[in-house]
């Protein structure tokens, strides 16, 4: 080990002197009070230390120790339900040692070392094994099963394989290889900077099913895929964020809360445990990982945290699950990077952040995809990342804004306007888009109906086209407009208000069901067409603007699933009905 003393101290950066043998991302132990650091930058002897905690009362002097390892995370059963802050220190451990208030210099593990779990093997002896096979399996919450896999770098022949009740650092087998017998436990340690290796990435094949009718309809993001949620302040970035943790066709769900308000972050932390898992009804805890690094916590740590959480995330999706990791948020991520960048001393790129700015975040959003894990069981794991990103004044030509769209397929903008409207999910149509939308177009044809994507490219013009007419109306009034003007208008209005609005806090139009979302854009889309219809037959536009039908178009969203074809062919009957009426004929 490398020991040197402090020479300077300038916030969380400590230079300290007598570190030659030391290197990049070794962790280091700061002080007497032993507070945790990070190398990140050498010169000759003399090496640049980003620390983890509060460094207040630090001086020049004081002895630094290098542990010759670069900043790890532990992985094993016991990730599922824990909190962890940045550095994977679990806050629940933390409090019982420290009370309320994190102490500086507090060592914990990150996994609990004391707790037995049932070890159920799935090889036997004799078997050849090779990194990343599936060893045995522990059930380490109601849902989830853990896989226990041969780490990276051992492959042999299984010696002895045990069966019982065993804590993470035990040895549960022994592996037989050429440089002589391994013993592997349930844990495993993999330092975060670095992705985990797989053996093939594929292009994104399949949508990640939300719920979210905007999101699947319009801008539907791949399962292995990216996606970048900017937003000002109040615009419900947050609160997309927890209806896609909650309902996204995910088996695992980490939440990172980078450098977030302490209050938003206690909300996710009260509100996780309670909300009940659509799919299992548990506790969503139960599949959950979060990461609290909030925005009073030292600025280090935050920019540790999103690799924290990706790792953790890598390690599931290496098990062959789908896990979807929401960053929240990677504005607080870069300003941390910036202002560390700012005490080293380095050439400031634009607004201040340091020139390496896109390539640290494509470094973090690279590391998603779909992939085929390591192993002689052919598995595919998904992990997808969604992020958001908190822009100042809601100005998206910001650096990190920008940086990001560079990198990202999917963006789905929000908008104040739609918020203080109280337009909720507040998405712009007009400004989002999703580069996966051509290949994912197959699959819903083929999946759902030929006519998805026919009939959501219909509700996309006549969207564009009301923006269009919306620009005439404010300049010289609605009576300006053509009859087939005006119900085009309606017909927006009906796909805003019916169709995109969305109510999180409704216990069936919280989440939408793929059949239910094109049942609801076909009625949508059958008034327009068979208004447009009788329109040209002659028949009056107040009429057929008026029409009861509308408002059960509207309230179908409120429909539940099992009645959804029931409920659409009354309405598609109703309409036909009143259509009629409106010409003056009697309906079917």
């Amino acid at each position: 080990m490398s020991t040197g003393t402090i020479k300077k101290v300038a916030g969380p950066l400590v230079i300290a002197s007598g570190m030659r043998d030391a290197n990049m991302f070794d962790v280091v132990r700061v002080s007497e009070q032993r507070l945790i650091g990070e190398i990140i930058e050498i010169h000759g002897d003399e090496a640049s230390i980003q620390v983890y905690e509060e460094t207040s009362g630090l001086g020049p002097g004081e002895p630094v120790e290098s542990m010759g390892v670069p900043m790890s995370v532990e992985l094993g059963p016991g990730l599922i339900t824990s909190i962890y802050d940045g550095i994977q220190r679990p806050l629940d451990e933390i409090m019982k040692q420290s009370g309320n208030l994190l102490k500086r210099g507090v060592e914990v593990d990150s996994l609990n070392k004391e707790k037995k779990w049932q070890f159920n093997p799935v090889v036997k002896v004799g078997d050849e094994v090779t990194e990343g096979d599936i060893i045995g399996t522990v059930k380490e919450t109601i849902i989830i099963e853990h896989k226990v896999m041969v780490p990276f770098g051992i492959s042999g022949t299984v010696k002895e394989i045990k069966d019982g009740e065993y804590t993470v650092t035990e040895t549960v087998a022994v592996i037989t290889t050429e440089d002589g017998d391994k013993e592997v436990t349930m844990m495993q340690r993999w330092p975060v900077r670095k992705g985990r290796p797989y053996v093939k990435k594929f292009p994104p094949q399949m949508p990640l099913v939300t719920g979210q009718r905007v999101v699947d309809t319009f801008f539907p993001i791949a399962k292995g895929g990216v996606a970048a949620v900017p937003g000002p302040f109040g615009s419900g970035k947050t609160v997309i964020q927890h209806q896609l943790a909650k309902w996204a066709e995910a088996d695992i769900v980490v939440y990172i809360g980078c450098g977030e308000r302490g209050n938003e972050m206690t909300d996710v932390l009260n509100e996780f445990p309670e909300l009940k898992d659509p799919k299992t009804g548990e506790s969503l805890m139960e599949r959950t990982v979060l990461i609290a690094n909030t925005s009073d916590m030292p600025v280090a740590a935050r920019e540790a945290s999103i690799y924290t959480g990706i790792t953790i995330a890598e390690y599931f999706r290496d098990m062959g699950y789908s896990v979807a990791l929401m960053a929240d948020s990677t504005s607080r991520w870069a300003e941390a990077l910036r202002e560390m960048s700012g005490r080293l001393e380095e050439m400031p790129g634009e607004e201040g952040y340091p020139a390496y700015l896109g390539s640290r975040l494509a470094q973090f959003y690279e590391r998603a995809g779909m992939v085929q894990t390591l192993g002689s069981q052919e598995r595919i794991g998904y992990l997808s990342v969604i992020g958001a990103v908190s822009p100042p004044g809601g100005d998206i030509s910001e650096p990190v804004s920008q940086a990001t769209l560079r990198i990202v397929k999917v963006f789905w903008g929000l908008d104040s306007a739609l918020a203080y409207k109280r337009h909720f999910p507040a998405i712009n149509w007009l400004t989002s888009y999703s580069l996966y939308l051509d290949d994912m177009g197959k699959w819903f044809d083929k999946e759902v109906s030929p006519e998805w994507m026919e009939d959501r490219q219909k509700m996309m013009n006549l969207l564009t086209e009301e923006a269009e007419l919306d620009e005439i109306v404010k300049m010289v009034g609605m009576d300006a407009l053509s009859a087939a003007d005006r119900l085009k208008m309606e017909a927006a209005r009906s796909i805003r208000e019916d169709f995109l609005h969305q109510n999180s806090f409704h216990e069936v139009d919280t989440y939408t069901s793929l059949p239910k979302q094109f049942l609801l854009m076909k009625l949508v889309l059958a008034y327009y067409e068979k208004a447009n219809e009788a329109l040209k037959e002659g028949a009056s536009i107040n009429q057929l603007i008026g029409l009861p039908v509308r408002e059960k178009i509207g309230r179908y969203k409120y429909t539940d699933n099992a009645d959804i074809e029931t409920e659409y062919e009354n309405v598609m009957k109703d309409l036909d009905n009143e259509i009629g009426h409106a010409l003056g004929k009697e309906g079917n």
